[in-house]
């Protein structure tokens, strides 16, 4: 989302849950898009509609990438899309609700602030990509999920309506709801890994993916000449070689165990910039020299800001309610109705 790209959700859990059957009247009705101006914003007459207008009305313009076309759609049917393209299906239905929560949360931000940058093509507010929010269709999940279709729908419509237009607020503000996949045992300061302090953005423990993920832990291994490449560094010498510390050393990290601050041979980098120049899973990693390579272990996985999807799933696991998920995750917010902040507009 902007700058802040939200992760992938882990595998799919292994275990299943047998989801109440609740119909969600309309949930798939499209419909067509406020009139747009040129560069993708809604129009002054669009703006004063959707003033009068409860939020489920709200429809948000999604650009399918596969398709390359805009399609209008429902705003519960969006979050649906995006809940099931973003977090297992087999997660428990209150880790699912809080998933929905901040689903809705950054969509409904988008509308208020006015924020439809970074778009591929003019009259979209959204793409169906983790560069926004990762949204999949109906017709999609039916191929996905073949006869656990109706199962799964089912579940997702009870996420989806026992949340109706809640949204996560900060002083009466939609939050930046981020979320990932995996922590290391704890969530990250904002401040941290994007350098913006945001004080509902704190380090919390989430102990529970470190027993449930099967994303805690991952090793890859870098020859020494390709991290020399990547990270554009010299000095950069293995163990083998009688290089001592091999160019590699600590310098800081982060009140969420990641490493915050790293000399690599000639060059001083953030866990951040070395994780995504190395494409590595978390910014929390410890290495080893294997002759020439560099064998690299991480933990968790993604940002560590905000939500760790499997951490929600671990406390709903052991019967906490989505409300107390968000609020644990998303340090002195409120739940709010969406539809009440669209209207003070």
């Amino acid at each position: 989302m902007n700058k802040k790209k939200w992760i992938r959700p882990a595998a799919a859990f292994l275990s299943s849950f047998i989801a109440v059957i609740v119909i969600v009247p309309a949930i798939l009705v499209k419909t067509t898009a406020p009139s747009q101006d040129p560069v993708g914003q809604p129009s002054a007459s669009a703006w004063s509609q959707l003033q009068t207008q409860d939020a489920s009305s709200l429809v948000v313009p999604v650009y399918l990438t596969k398709q390359k076309k805009v399609e209008s759609i429902q705003l519960e049917a969006y979050i649906r899309g995006v809940l099931a393209a973003e977090m297992p299906i087999e997660f428990e239905i209150e880790a699912m609700k809080a998933q929905a929560m901040a689903a809705r949360t950054y969509i409904v931000r988008r509308v208020i602030e006015q924020d439809f940058s970074n778009m591929p093509v003019s009259g979209a507010w959204v793409t169906d990509t983790i560069a926004h929010q990762a949204y999949v269709t109906d017709e999609e999940l039916k191929e996905r999920w073949g006869p656990a279709y109706q199962t799964n729908s089912d579940k997702l419509n009870r996420a989806i309506s026992e949340t109706r237009d809640l949204i996560l607020t900060y002083q009466h503000k939609p939050i930046e709801a981020t979320f990932f996949s995996t922590s290391n045992g704890y969530t990250e300061n904002s401040e941290d890994y994007w350098n913006d302090y945001i004080p509902y953005l704190r380090s919390v423990p989430s102990p529970w993916d470190v027993k449930l993920s099967p994303r805690y832990k991952d090793t890859v291994t870098i020859s020494y000449k390709e991290l020399q490449s990547k990270l554009s560094v010299r000095g950069v010498v293995p163990v083998s070689a009688g290089g001592g510390s091999g160019g590699l050393k600590v310098l800081e990290t982060s009140q969420g165990h990641r490493i915050k601050k790293i000399t690599i041979g000639s060059k001083t980098f953030s866990g951040r910039e070395v994780r995504e120049k190395l494409g590595l899973a978390s910014s929390q990693f410890q290495w080893t020299w294997k002759g020439n390579d560099l064998q690299i272990t991480t933990f968790g996985y993604g940002h560590g800001v905000g939500m760790s999807q499997w951490g929600a799933n671990g406390m709903a696991m052991e019967g906490r309610k989505a409300d107390e998920i968000v609020k644990y995750f998303y340090t002195g917010i409120e739940i709010d109705r969406a539809s009440v902040l669209l209207n003070r507009r």
